[in-house]
C-alpha cells in the first residue's frame, strides 16, 4: 500500500473528484479525515466504504470558507491521528458567469473557499506535519488556460492556488515536504456531468474525445502523495484528455 499509516487530510472529500481521491487514499491504507458543508450522506457514505475495506476514516463538517472551522478540522484531524501527512485542498466555489455579472458576494465567496481557506488549512496542516509530507491543490486547467467564456473568476482563484503552491514548493523544500498541483480537465462529476450543458463546447476541443472519470484524478493523486513522488515539487500536474496540448 503506497500511503500505509499515512495521515491524509482532505476537503470537500463527500462527493465527485474528493470522494474518489478519499476512497482512494484508504484503499492505500491512509487514515483519512474528510470535510463536507452541506452533503452529510455523501460524506457518511464516502467514511463506510473506506471503513468497510478495514481502513479508518471519519468526517467533519466544515466551510471551508470560513478560515477558523476549517483550522479546527484540521486540528481535530492531527488530535485524532497524532500528525497530517497529506493535505489535499479540494473544496472549490464556483462562479460561472460573465465578469460583468458577478455579485460582490460570489466574489467573496470564490475568494473564501479557494484562497483563503486554502490558505489556513494549509498553514494549520504543517503544524502537524513533518518531514516527507505532502500538500497537494486540485486545480484546474482553467487557472492555466482558459478555453472559452465566462470562468474569469474561477481562472482567478485557481490560478492563485497554482502559484500559491510553486511559491510553497520553495518555502518548503528543505522541510522535504512537497506543493504541487493537479490540473483536471473536464471530469465527469455531479456539477459538471459528461451529459450537461457544457459539453457541447469541452468535448471538441478534447484530444480524447471524452470526459474524464473522477478516479483517474484520485490515482494521481496517489502517486504524487506517495513517496516515490518525492522530487516532484511545484509541478502543475494536467490530467485533461489533451484538452492543453
Amino acid at each position: 500500500m503506497k500511503l500505509q499509516d499515512k495521515v491524509a487530510f482532505v476537503t470537500g472529500g463527500s462527493r465527485g473528484i474528493g470522494a474518489a481521491i478519499a476512497e482512494r487514499f484508504g484503499d492505500e491504507g491512509a487514515k483519512v479525515v474528510l470535510t463536507y458543508k452541506n452533503s452529510a450522506d455523501e460524506a457518511a457514505a464516502v467514511v463506510e466504504t473506506i471503513k468497510s475495506k478495514g481502513g479508518e476514516a471519519f468526517a467533519i463538517q466544515a466551510d471551508s470558507g470560513d478560515e477558523a472551522v476549517v483550522r479546527g478540522a484540521v486540528r481535530k484531524a492531527a488530535a485524532t491521528f497524532g500528525k497530517v501527512d497529506i493535505i489535499v485542498n479540494n473544496a472549490m466555489f464556483g462562479t460561472p458567469g460573465r465578469i460583468e455579472d458577478v455579485t460582490s458576494q460570489e466574489f467573496e465567496a470564490a475568494l473564501a473557499v479557494g484562497l483563503r481557506g486554502v490558505f489556513a488549512a494549509t498553514q494549520e496542516a504543517l503544524l502537524h506535519m513533518g518531514s516527507g509530507g505532502r500538500i497537494i491543490m486540485i486545480g484546474s486547467t482553467i487557472g492555466d488556460v482558459v478555453n472559452f467564456e465566462g470562468v474569469s473568476v474561477y481562472a482567478m482563484m485557481k490560478g492563485g492556488m497554482a502559484s500559491f503552491s510553486r511559491a510553497l514548493a520553495r518555502d518548503l523544500g528543505t522541510r522535504g515536504i512537497t506543493s504541487n498541483v493537479i490540473l483536471p480537465g473536464p471530469i465527469d462529476t455531479d456539477g459538471n456531468p459528461a451529459d450537461g450543458g457544457m459539453a457541447k463546447f469541452v468535448l471538441p476541443l478534447v484530444a480524447a474525445k471524452r470526459y474524464g472519470r473522477a478516479d483517474e484524478v484520485a490515482a494521481l493523486a496517489v502517486h504524487v502523495a506517495s513517496e516515490e513522488a518525492g522530487f516532484i515539487n511545484g509541478a502543475l500536474l494536467k490530467i485533461d484528455g489533451g484538452l492543453t496540448a
